[in-house]
């Protein structure tokens, strides 16, 4: 495996595989190149990690294996379309709604997601909308209207949401924010929930957010980069924006809980205000991190994603319906039960009466 130049951290590192080159001087060059092929190199910390990145949950151009045929690894659904530099999830046109999926289930227990996007468009500060959503979720290729996606879903959800909804009410009932409270747009916001969670439109996912960050990413000249990392049960998400090449701390929760075998995926929506919102790559890195045997017992698989010292509302299940099989034996366990019942009464009415013959005569 070729060494090639990967951010990491809040420094850049030489690792295998990378997306982005960085400069180096010609000697560090000759150096790596007679190194040879091995693991990435990374300096020693808490979390020593070797990163590989996986072609069945990762997409880049020219875009090859999206399609709606069996043997495609990422399917389209709405307004999304293949383009020759980027896909797009919506053009800039009102009511428009598009979404890509994976379609192979993700079993990987420590990963990072690297999303490099454009969000662009003809609309003013805050007259542009919605923003884009990126996924981890139970359940794929369902419409609705979070960020054009499925609401109560089961799961991971990353929001890049560019326009205020709650400010704006605020404004229209000529109230402002304090200073304390009011958030600055474009904002990500992260949010896990176990089915029972509605997200929140109408206050921008406040309510139930593990946390956010204002990041300025429309009509940018540069790339623009977000990483969602998941290690060790830490969810932490990084933004590149600033066209440094350089990694800004964006969102760090410690004890998050998500499931293996869920899919990833990105979706987008518009309404009356529109932007583009374009996937130039989406590129997964499995992380292999040591445990120790402590941290083994602590982070087993679970079933249903939750948050340590968040309570999330248990999810009530609906109840299936009963098999034809098992209707039938109800019914007739509870006829054998009747006739049952109605022989021990009349054999105890006859005891009765004829005790009460007994002592007339």
């Amino acid at each position: 495996m070729a060494l090639v130049p990967r951010f990491s951290g809040r420094r850049w590192l030489w690792q295998g595989p990378g997306t982005r080159p960085v400069r180096a001087g010609f000697g560090t060059l000759l150096l790596l190149l007679l190194l040879g092929s091995g693991p990435g190199l990374r300096p020693a910390g808490a979390d020593q990690t070797d990163e590989y990145l996986k072609r069945e949950h990762s997409l880049s151009k020219p875009y090859q294996g999206v399609g709606t045929s069996s043997s495609s690894l990422w399917t389209l659904m709405g307004n999304a379309m293949v383009m020759t530099q980027y896909i797009r999830l919506t053009p800039d046109m009102q009511s428009k709604q598009g979404a890509l999926w994976n379609r192979v289930p993700c079993y990987l227990r420590d990963w990072e997601l690297q999303v490099h996007f454009k969000i662009h468009g003809q609309g003013k500060k805050n007259l542009n909308g919605d923003g884009f959503a990126i996924w981890y979720t139970k359940d794929r290729m369902q419409p609705g209207p979070v960020f054009g996606s499925k609401d109560n879903f089961v799961g991971l959800g990353v929001f890049v949401d560019t326009y205020p909804n709650e400010e704006k009410q605020q404004e229209a009932q000529k109230r402002r924010y304090s200073p304390g409270v009011q958030r600055v747009f474009p904002y990500v916001s992260a949010m896990v929930s176990n089915g029972s969670l509605s997200y929140d439109h109408e206050r921008d996912g406040r309510p139930t957010e593990l946390g956010g960050c204002t990041a300025m990413v429309r009509n940018l000249n540069h790339d623009t980069f977000l990483v969602i990392r998941y290690v060790k049960r830490r969810l932490t998400i990084m933004l590149d924006i600033d066209g440094k090449h350089e990694w800004r701390d964006c969102i760090d929760v410690p004890g998050v809980r998500l499931p293996r075998g869920y899919f990833f995926g990105t979706s987008s929506v518009t309404g009356d205000l529109s932007d583009n919102h374009d996937i130039i790559s989406l590129k997964l890195f499995e992380l292999t991190v040591e445990r120790t045997p402590e941290e083994e017992k602590l982070h087993r698989d679970v079933f249903l994603p939750s948050v340590d010292n968040m309570k999330l509302p248990e999810v009530t299940l609906p109840m299936e319906p009963l098999s034809g099989l098992a209707l039938f034996l109800i019914v007739f366990f509870s006829l054998v039960a009747a006739v049952f019942a109605l022989v021990i009464g009349i054999i105890v009415y006859n005891k009765w009466q004829d005790q009460s013959r007994k002592r007339f005569y």
